[in-house]
């Protein structure tokens, strides 16, 4: 993609950027570890960095960064590289997803750390996401590394498996993850005792990358396909939560349709493209109330 990107001192500003819309961005579902400031910014810590984003008419700022850090790290994770209008354009061929689309039309689909997705994706099984997020601090805090200060605020980075691995599950459940602590264990030794390289995932196709994610206690289908989407640029990948069931039920299937009906007709529908569809189908639908 062809940008004007300018570099300052601790900042960086992408100029008539196109497709990008923070707040889609950050309250889709995707991420929990992004918060808005007073300003309508956000600021968030991924890659053991901290970050800020605003957007400004048609220019993002992307404030305590410099310019090896926005190419080596924040260019490929705000996943930059990607024409969105293109996709835009094939998956509005559908009317109900030409609604969706306008409504979401900033969301872009993050390149997230696999182990932090794996973790972050156990805890929100069954949870609200202020429940979510206050827990993933609380361990990010607890136990990851301190990555900085910004605004007042200190960030943490989020724990690696070795030092999960090495807590005892009523530690873990300390830092408010509930019954999902035994999995979040169970997840760490399998991952630190490289039982399984998550990080290799990536590289199967999507069929075989999910039989493997289910393995590990409290992954089923729905998160392990956010996890895919999220972290292994598994694009076909369509994650169904309550709310992807009812907006699909009620644009496009009978109600009580079982999930894996949904998961076939959407792949059959979307293809390649599933995951974009089931972001602004997601967001669509939360932000409405479509289906309640």
């Amino acid at each position: 993609m062809d940008y004007n990107i300018i570099y300052e001192d601790n900042r960086v500003i992408v100029d008539d950027i196109k497709d990008f819309e923070p707040k889609h961005i950050f309250e889709c579902g995707q991420c929990f570890r992004w918060n808005e400031e007073s300003d309508g910014s956000y600021t968030g810590v991924a890659k053991k960095k901290v970050i800020n984003v605003k957007k400004e008419d048609n220019r993002v700022i992307f404030s305590n960064t410099n310019r090896d850090d926005f190419d080596n790290i924040w260019y490929n994770y705000f996943d930059l590289d990607r024409d969105y209008g293109e996709i835009k354009e094939i998956l509005a061929k559908d009317e109900v997803l030409n609604k969706a689309i306008k409504f979401g039309y900033g969301i872009r689909i993050l390149k997230q750390d696999e182990w932090e997705t794996l973790i972050s994706f156990i805890i929100s099984a069954n949870n609200r996401i202020p429940m979510i997020k206050k827990a993933i601090e609380t361990l990010s805090k607890r136990y990851g590394e301190f990555v900085g200060e910004y605004n007042g605020k200190k960030f943490y980075s989020f724990p690696t498996s070795k030092t999960l691995a090495n807590l005892r599950v009523d530690e873990i459940k300390e830092c408010g993850t509930g019954f999902r602590a035994k999995y979040i264990a169970n997840a760490a030794n399998v991952v630190a005792g490289k039982q399984m390289d998550i990080y290799r995932l990536r590289n199967m196709p999507t069929v075989d990358a999910r039989r493997e994610l289910i393995r590990f206690s409290g992954v089923g289908p729905k998160v392990s396909d956010c996890i895919m989407l999220f972290s292994m640029e598994k694009y076909d990948a369509f994650p169904i939560d309550v709310w992807v069931k009812r907006v699909m039920e009620y644009f496009y299937l009978k109600e009580d349709t079982k999930l894996k009906d949904i998961q076939n007709y959407a792949q059959d529908k979307f293809g390649k493209y599933a995951g974009f569809a089931q972001q602004y189908l997601f967001y669509y639908a939360r932000e409405l109330g479509i289906g309640k």
